[in-house]
């Protein structure tokens, strides 16, 4: 299996292994994930199962296949800096600098 899966997988594996499903009514796990049973898990594990559905079916959609599945994470500090560029030149929103101009001080008429 592609690593772009494996960590859904395993927490999703850790979530059914905690969940009230399997630890308190005694089912297996794979019971759980079907649909009689799958409404009484956790907000989170159906949110796994979710995204794991979705990752698997990443990696057969021929549109993704060079591109590969997005990233697990959605935060801005493991994605980047968040700054928005149109193309390759200078961002599209220019820095503050001193003064409030911006990088080249063109916001300066005299």
């Amino acid at each position: 299996m592609p690593s772009s899966c494996k960590d859904i997988r395993a927490a999703l594996a850790e979530c059914l292994q905690n969940s009230d499903c399997v630890m308190v009514q005694r089912n297996k796990p794979s019971d759980c994930i079907r649909p009689p049973l799958s409404e009484t898990l956790p907000t989170q594990c159906q949110q796994l199962k979710r995204s794991y559905g979705q990752c698997k079916r990443g990696m057969v959609d021929m549109r993704k296949r060079f591109r590969g599945n997005a990233p697990i994470g959605s935060s801005k500090e493991v994605e980047g800096s968040g700054r928005v560029q149109l193309y390759g030149g200078r961002p599209m929103y220019p820095e503050q600098g001193v003064g409030g101009e911006g990088e080249s001080g063109e916001g300066k008429k005299e």
